[in-house]
C-alpha cells in the first residue's frame, strides 16, 4: 500500500476500536453536564492520537499534511464520529486567529489550553449587526492598562461553556464603519459579563445572549492593532471554510445520505430514486469543490469568492436535504424532538435537522450576502 493508503486504514483501524458504538443513543436527551462531559472526552481522545487539530503547525501539535487531513475527515465520517461541537470554534476560530495575528504570549498561553479542553465562543453578532457585521454597537473604551467594554452580543454557540470570547467591539465610534473596529480576547469569567440561553422552539439552548457591562478587558488581549480589528476578523471568518467545510461536507455525504437512505427505503418511487440520485450527485460536486478549495487555498491560490461559493452550495443543499428528509419522513418526522448532543445538521432527526439547517443559510453570512460577494469579488459584477 502507499503511504496515504497505510494512513486511512490506520486511521479507519482507530476509529473501529475508538468511536463509541452507541454514542447517538447516549447523548440523546442528555443534560448540559453529561453533553460537556462526553465532548472534553472525545476531544481527548482524539488530542491522544493526533486527529484533533490536524490542520495546526507541526509545533503546536498538528503538522498533518491536506492530503492526509481530507483522508482522516473522510474516514472520521464514515466511521460516524461524534462531531466536537464544544471545541470547534478553539480549534479553528481561536487558533487562525492566533496564528495569524496573535503575540507570541497569547499563543504559547492559549492554544496549549486549547488541547487541554479550554473553551470558547464567538462574540461576533449583534441585534443589530447580523450580515452586517460592521454595524455593530459595542464599544470598548481604553482606560489604562484595560478597555472597558458595554453592549450585547447575539447568537452566541455554546456561550454558557465556554471560558474565552473571541470578541469585536468599536474602539473608534467617529471612524468608517470597518475601520473603528478592534479584535479582543476576553475572559468570560470577567466580572460584567452576563450569558442568557436563548431557548428555541424544541427546547434547545444552544444559541446565548451575552451582555456585557462595564467589562475590563486587559489592553495584553487586544489582537492586533487598535481600530484594524476587521481585517483581523477575515482570519476568523476564515476559519469557517476549506477544511473545516470538507469535514462537515464528508458528513452530509456519509452519515446525512444514510439516513436520508433509509428513510426512502425500499425506493420503489421513481420520482423518489430520481430526488436521491439528483442529491447524491449534488453531493459529490460539493465534496469535489470544497477539496479544491481547500488544495488552492494551501497553494495562496484561493479566489476572493471561493470560500463564499462553498458556503452557499453546502448551507443550501443541507437545507433541501434535511427538508426533504422532514417531506419523505411523514408525521414520524415531526414528531421526533430529540437528537444526540454531540452529532451535526445530519443526524436523521429530519425536522429538528432542518431547522438547524437555517443555521447555515442566515448565520455567517446569509445567502444574499454570499451572491453579492459571488458576484462583486468573484464575477467583478457592478454594486
Amino acid at each position: 500500500m502507499t503511504g496515504l493508503e497505510d494512513f486511512r486504514a490506520t486511521v479507519r483501524d482507530w476509529c473501529a476500536a475508538h468511536v463509541p458504538k452507541d454514542w447517538r443513543s447516549n447523548q440523546t436527551g442528555v443534560g448540559d453536564d453529561e453533553f460537556v462531559a462526553f465532548q472534553k472526552a472525545w476531544f481527548a481522545q482524539l488530542h491522544t492520537a493526533g486527529y484533533a487539530v490536524p490542520h495546526w503547525p507541526a509545533e503546536w501539535g498538528g503538522g498533518m499534511g491536506v492530503a492526509q487531513q481530507i483522508v482522516l475527515y473522510q474516514e472520521l465520517a464514515a466511521a460516524d464520529a461524534p462531531r466536537l461541537v464544544l471545541a470547534f470554534v478553539g480549534i479553528h476560530h481561536a487558533a487562525s486567529t492566533l496564528l495569524a495575528a496573535g503575540t507570541d504570549e497569547q499563543r504559547k498561553r492559549h492554544l496549549p489550553a486549547i488541547l487541554d479542553g479550554e473553551i470558547w465562543v464567538q462574540g461576533f453578532s449583534e441585534p443589530e449587526a447580523g450580515s452586517d457585521l460592521a454595524a455593530l454597537r459595542t464599544t470598548a473604551k481604553a482606560d489604562g492598562d484595560n478597555f472597558i467594554v458595554n453592549g450585547q452580543k447575539l447568537w452566541a454557540s455554546g456561550a454558557k461553556h465556554a471560558d474565552w470570547c473571541l470578541l469585536l467591539a468599536r474602539t473608534d465610534p467617529d471612524a468608517p464603519k470597518r475601520h473603528g473596529i478592534s479584535y479582543f480576547l476576553m475572559d468570560m469569567t470577567t466580572p460584567g459579563i452576563d450569558v442568557r440561553p436563548i431557548r428555541n422552539a424544541v427546547g434547545d439552548s444552544h444559541f446565548c445572549e451575552i451582555f456585557l457591562n462595564d467589562v475590563a478587558v486587559p489592553a495584553a488581549n487586544l489582537v492586533g492593532p487598535v481600530n484594524q480589528g476587521w481585517q483581523v476578523a477575515q482570519a476568523t471568518l476564515g476559519a469557517e471554510r476549506g477544511m473545516t467545510m470538507l469535514e462537515l461536507a464528508e458528513r452530509l455525504s456519509n452519515a446525512g445520505f444514510t439516513w436520508l437512505l433509509q428513510a426512502c427505503s425500499p425506493v420503489e418511487d421513481p420520482v423518489v430514486a430520481d430526488r436521491l440520485a439528483q442529491f447524491e450527485i449534488e453531493l459529490t460536486g460539493l465534496r469535489g469543490l470544497c477539496r479544491d478549495l481547500v488544495e488552492r487555498t494551501e497553494a495562496g491560490q484561493a479566489g476572493p469568492a471561493d470560500a463564499s461559493i462553498v458556503k452557499l452550495y453546502y448551507s443550501e443543499l443541507l437545507q433541501r436535504m434535511t427538508g426533504y428528509g422532514a417531506e419523505i419522513g411523514g408525521l414520524a418526522a415531526h414528531t421526533v424532538l430529540t437528537k444526540p448532543a454531540s452529532s451535526g445538521w445530519e443526524s436523521g432527526a429530519w425536522m429538528l435537522d432542518f431547522i438547524g439547517s437555517w443555521e447555515w443559510t442566515i448565520p455567517g453570512g446569509a445567502s444574499e450576502i454570499q451572491r453579492t460577494i459571488i458576484g462583486e469579488r468573484g464575477l467583478g459584477l457592478p454594486r
